[in-house]
């Protein structure tokens, strides 16, 4: 259960609303500026790439349906360079579209027909576990050759005459984040859902699809044996040094 309003304060964030139905989009951006937001409105998928590259969005709204490119492409374009938060709009309620929405990087979703106030209650969520997860460390942190830039949400592995940036979505960056303080503990596939995927339905093995693509992008550079799978249990990131 979703409620209307939170201490957060939401007050003059910029949303990007990617809707190419006028009256939805309207009602949308209603409820938003009814809460102090600013709403941008973007009718394609084209436009939405345009106007995110061009201005400063802190959080998105994004249709899947949509003419030019569709929201599973605009959503993964935006995953290539930052990690803005994004709330997919989807008129299919089936496990496959959410699973495949947080796979490539969503932070939430809402499936159409939906309740304008749950759309604004699960905005003013996101954005305060967004801010709430930036308060929490400004810092670098350090494991072997992997540092986490946490003031851009960056991850590099760093070589001995180069430093390489990894390509990740948003939540292999927030497995990555939580594990590399803790190396060697064992999350639960519970823990790693709570804290990377919360106020979603997704199944317990979506955790493994994400850990396994982020551990296929850490062996492309040369770290091998990492994010181990503790059978029946979870995984921890290394294994402790003997």
């Amino acid at each position: 259960m979703f409620e209307a309003s939170f201490s957060f304060d939401c007050h003059d964030k910029q949303i990007l609303v990617v809707e190419d139905e006028y009256d939805i989009g309207d009602i949308i951006e209603h409820y938003l500026k009814r809460e102090g937001m600013r709403v941008i409105r973007a009718m394609n998928g084209k436009q939405a790439i345009e106007i995110h590259t061009a201005q400063t969005i802190d959080l998105i709204l994004l249709d899947i349906k949509l003419p030019e490119l569709n929201g599973w492409e605009v959503l993964s374009k935006i995953r290539q360079k930052a990690q803005t938060p994004v709330i997919m709009l989807t008129a299919l309620d089936q496990d496959i579209d959410k699973v495949m929405a947080l796979r490539i990087g969503a932070d939430d979703f809402v499936v159409k027909p939906f309740n304008p106030n749950e759309v604004v209650a699960r905005v003013q969520a996101v954005l305060r576990r967004t801010q709430q997860n930036n308060q929490i460390s400004q810092r670098n942190l350090l494991y072997k050759n992997i540092e986490v830039n946490t003031e851009i949400h960056s991850v590099y592995i760093n070589q001995i005459d180069q430093k390489i940036l990894l390509n990740l979505t948003l939540t292999e960056y927030k497995i990555l984040l939580l594990m590399i303080d803790h190396p060697h503990k064992v999350f639960t596939r519970g823990e790693l859902m709570n804290h990377c995927l919360p106020d979603s339905d997704a199944l317990e093995r979506t955790v493994d699809s994400h850990v396994s693509k982020l551990r296929k992008k850490l062996e492309e550079h040369g770290l091998e044996h990492m994010l181990i799978n503790v059978r029946g249990v979870g995984y921890r990131l290394d294994y402790p040094q003997e």
